[in-house]
C-alpha cells in the first residue's frame, strides 16, 4: 500500500503494477479496498489491479464535506498517481456511484464500467430516514446500540455469519463518533444522474445480488438498460449487497468474461 496526495487528501492505494490492462476497484460504504481480495486474486495474473480506500474509509481520511463527483475526481487522480491512462472501473454500491460519475466527467479515461449492486438514482424518503437512524447509531457513543446496528448493517451488506465476524471487528477498530458523518452526508445527499446515463458510451456490465435489500435488482438493471453499450446484467442468486464477497466465484466469472470481451 502507498499513500498518494490526491485532491489534497492522502489516499491509500494498492497496485499490483505491471503493463497489463488496468482495473480500478472502488469499494462500498462501510468497506475498504480489501473487500476486493477475491477479485484481485482471480484477476491479477491477467490484469493490473488497483484498489484504494475512499474518503472516510480504511486509511483515507475525510477532512471536509464531499460529493460523489469529488470521489470520481479522486478515482481519476488515483489513475494519475499510478501512471495509468485508461482503466475499467469496477465499483460496488457507492463505488459504482463514483464510477458512473467518473465515466461522465472523464470518458476518455474509462475503458468500461462494472457495477456491483449499484444505482444511478437516489433513495426514497423512507430509506433516507432509515439511513439517518443508522448513522446516528454508528456515530453515537452508546456501545450497545452501536453493536446492534453494526450487526444489522453487516447482515444487510454481507449476508453471512463468517463475513460478519470478519468485518464488524474492522468497523469497531476504526470507530469514532465522527467517522461516518461526512461519508454519510455524501451518501444521503447524492444527486440523481439517471437522466445522464445515455451519455455513457463505454461498455457497462451490471452484477447484482438477488437478495439485495439496499438497492433492488430493478434499480440496478435500470442503469445498464439506459447506457449506450450494455454488456448484460448478471443476477447472483441468494446474494445480498456485496456478492463479490459472499459469492466470489460467479462474480469473478462474470468479470473475466466482460474483461475478455473488451
Amino acid at each position: 500500500m502507498t499513500t498518494h496526495q490526491i485532491n489534497d487528501i492522502p489516499i491509500r492505494v494498492e497496485d499490483t503494477g505491471g503493463d497489463l490492462p488496468a482495473v480500478l476497484f472502488s469499494h462500498g460504504f462501510m468497506m475498504d479496498h480489501t473487500m476486493f481480495d477475491p477479485q484481485v486474486e482471480a484477476l491479477s495474473s491477467s490484469h493490473r489491479c488497483i484498489r484504494w480506500d475512499e474518503r472516510g474509509f480504511g486509511d483515507t481520511p475525510s477532512p471536509a464535506p464531499f460529493s460523489y463527483w469529488d470521489s470520481a475526481s479522486d478515482a481519476i487522480g488515483v489513475l494519475d498517481a499510478v501512471g495509468v491512462d485508461k482503466a475499467v472501473l469496477v465499483g460496488m454500491s457507492q463505488g459504482g456511484f463514483l464510477s458512473l460519475r467518473a465515466a461522465l466527467a472523464n470518458p476518455e479515461r474509462v475503458a468500461g464500467v462494472v457495477l456491483i449492486d449499484s444505482a444511478a438514482d437516489t433513495d426514497d424518503a423512507e430509506t433516507l430516514e432509515g439511513y439517518q437512524g443508522m448513522l446516528a447509531a454508528l456515530t453515537g457513543d452508546d456501545d450497545e446500540t452501536w453493536e446492534a446496528v453494526a450487526e444489522g448493517v453487516a447482515g444487510l451488506i454481507l449476508g453471512t455469519p463468517e463475513l460478519n465476524e470478519e468485518w464488524i471487528p474492522k468497523w469497531r477498530a476504526r470507530r469514532t463518533t465522527a467517522s461516518l458523518a461526512l461519508p454519510g452526508q455524501a451518501l444521503m445527499e447524492r444527486d440523481d444522474i439517471s437522466d445522464r446515463l445515455s451519455e455513457i458510451a463505454c461498455p457497462v456490465l451490471g452484477i447484482h445480488g438477488s437478495a439485495d435489500q439496499a438497492i433492488s435488482v430493478e434499480r440496478g438493471k435500470q442503469v445498464v438498460d439506459s447506457v449506450q453499450d450494455s454488456r448484460g446484467f448478471v443476477v447472483i442468486d441468494g446474494a445480498c449487497h456485496a456478492p463479490n464477497l459472499s459469492h466470489p466465484e460467479p462474480v469473478n466469472a462474470a468479470l473475466q468474461e466482460f474483461l475478455g470481451g473488451l
